[in-house]
């Protein structure tokens, strides 16, 4: 979270490196720019209270001696009994007293049913996904083929693999499957790595310590030279990531040498994207790191790849630097059909913007985008990519939070330990910060970590999850005014189950737009997987075409808009 010479970062870089479907409704470049309806008005509103999402997540003491208290725990928006509606998994970590250090609680993660009738309902012990380890991050995705929507749960000690039995329980399986990494995971996704048609796991560990050291810590790094803040990350040994390959019986197996994924760096690895950033087929992926270049291994097919982050721009910023990596999304923003990349980045390294220009080469667009100056100050984690006001272009969510407590003591510098998060409004290829007018929900400091983005009240606008350090999570809901038309996808796969990295392009009134179905990402936390598009004043869809993970395509045309769209490749 801060950073060494760049020099450095150069070398240790260079170590590192048409098929028949059913179509169920449920309820290249723009060709003319995208419309937004004047009487717009973005409002959010923190409803976590009123809707019984109340639990408490907790990481290490008040003064967080070692780094392992400032990282936080991430959630997921998950329809975890297929009913069509968003459910909600929080992760938690311990809290510890300070003199002596000790562990006062450990926190458990915790389930919550959505009961369509605008509450959730604490279901974990039902469940039985009650984890009490010191949690990390989640992510989902069916890997044993039957239907059902899994959840794989990073931990600072054994991670847990939770497979879904079909009546609203799971078994926790991490051991048996060969998948209880029990190291400091972070970051983790499902992806079909290798074409084979099931989904292999990867899973970032951030950096080799263990409880010991932990409670032994004292303070011994400097900020600003005025106050003694936490150990690490400087002077730890970074964990090395792991890639598990699925063997297709409900077991993985460790293939991270063989396919190239060998960690040579140990980067202290947080954030992970798994997508397909170069249209060629496979899947590629994104490693952000804490104070290293980010890796970005490019499949080469078959599940080979090959760590390309030096040279294709986006594992440095523009001025070749590397920066204190911790969350990552996805998406074409500016409309030309290709996927681009945003980090969020540490207090006073701004966050970065990468322009995808096409066969895996990235521009550091950050300044020109109107994203440098603004980020600068906060010290972000969770991102997203996603379409607030529906005028059809990708805008971007993040959430700040710093990880010393002791900055409040100095309010002079400008910097809190509690921040607000930033929402930016794309206009036209450059973004607006519009966090002050979206709502009230949107003016609650916290220490904020996680973030998970879906449509969880089935209204046809996106809501946002968030969790923090020390505090309840936040549920803003989306009750924007004036937005306009909007298309849910659910694509699934033969089994029933979303379809991890499927594709989905979508033309409306002249404009194109792409999503990808994806296990993981942000920080340490999932997304809804059904696909979200504002049309903007678009009536309808003039044509639909989902490419499946295998390379074949289904087409539909002239779909309503203001619905939720199930496509189901049999």
């Amino acid at each position: 979270m801060l950073r060494l010479p760049a020099s450095l970062f150069f070398v240790t870089s260079w170590l590192a490196a048409a098929i028949t479907s059913s179509e169920t409704p449920e309820s290249g470049p723009a060709a003319k720019e995208p419309s937004r309806a004047p009487a717009t008005k973005l409002q959010f509103l923190d409803v976590a209270a009123q809707v019984g999402l109340d639990a408490m997540i907790f990481c290490g003491g008040r003064d967080k001696d070692h780094i392992l208290e400032s990282t936080g725990s991430g959630a997921a928006f998950i329809d975890y009994d297929g009913d069509g509606y968003l459910d909600v998994y929080l992760v938690n970590a311990w809290a510890l007293d300070e003199e002596p250090s000790s562990v006062r609680q450990k926190g458990r993660n915790r389930l919550f049913h959505n009961t369509r009738a605008g509450r959730f309902e604490d279901v974990t012990d039902a469940a039985g996904v009650g984890d009490d380890g010191w949690g990390s991050g989640v992510c989902a995705g069916d890997y044993d083929g039957d239907g059902r929507m899994d959840l794989y749960v990073t931990n600072f000690g054994p991670n847990r693999l939770y497979r879904a039995r079909g009546d609203g329980t799971f078994e926790q399986v991490a051991e048996r499957a060969g998948v209880a990494e029990p190291g400091w995971g972070a970051g983790a996704t499902f992806f079909d790595a290798d074409g084979d048609g099931d989904l292999d796991l990867y899973v970032v560990n951030y950096i080799d310590c263990t409880m010991d050291d932990v409670l032994t810590a004292r303070r011994s790094n400097k900020w600003r030279d005025l106050a003694k803040v936490m150990a690490g990350p400087f002077g730890m040994r970074g964990g090395r990531d792991r890639y598990y390959r699925n063997n297709g019986d409900g077991t993985f197996g460790d293939a991270t040498e063989e396919s190239g994924l060998t960690d040579l760096a140990e980067g202290y690895g947080l954030g992970v994207l798994a997508s397909d950033l170069d249209n060629d087929g496979d899947v590629d992926l994104y490693v952000a790191n804490d104070s290293n270049p980010n890796f970005l291994y490019r499949n080469d097919g078959g599940g080979k790849f090959t760590e390309v982050g030096m040279w294709s721009g986006a594992g440095f910023s523009g001025e070749g630097e590397a920066q204190a990596g911790m969350g990552v999304d996805a998406a074409d923003y500016d409309g030309d059909g290709l996927q681009d990349i945003f980090v969020s980045n540490f207090a006073r390294d701004n966050c970065t913007l990468y322009r995808n220009e096409d066969e895996l080469f990235f521009e550091d667009v950050s300044a020109a985008a109107g994203i440098k100056q603004i980020t600068f100050a906060p010290l972000s984690w969770g991102c997203a990519f996603f379409d607030v006001d529906h005028d059809t272009d990708n805008d971007i969510f993040v959430v700040n939070g710093h990880i010393y407590p002791q900055v409040d003591q100095f309010p002079e510098f400008g910097e809190h330990y509690r921040q607000l998060p930033i929402l930016f409004r794309n206009d036209n290829r450059r973004f607006t910060d519009v966090s002050r007018h979206a709502g009230p929900g949107l003016q609650i400091p916290i220490s904020a970590r996680g973030l998970a983005v879906g449509d969880y009240d089935n209204d046809g606008d996106l809501d946002i999850l968030v969790t923090g350090i020390d505090s309840a999570p936040m549920l803003l809901r989306n009750d924007s005014i004036g937005l306009e038309h909007w298309l849910e996808i659910r694509v699934l796969d033969a089994r029933g189950s979303a379809a991890v990295n499927a594709f989905a392009s979508v033309t409306a009134d002249g404009v194109r737009q792409v999503r990808e179905v994806r296990s993981g990402s942000t920080y340490q936390s999932q997304n809804s997987l059904v696909m979200h598009f504002g049309l903007g004043s678009a009536t309808k869809v003039d044509k639909l075409t989902v490419r499946w993970p295998d390379g074949t395509v289904t087409e539909r045309r002239d779909l309503h808009v203001d619905v939720s769209v199930t496509i189901t490749k049999p």
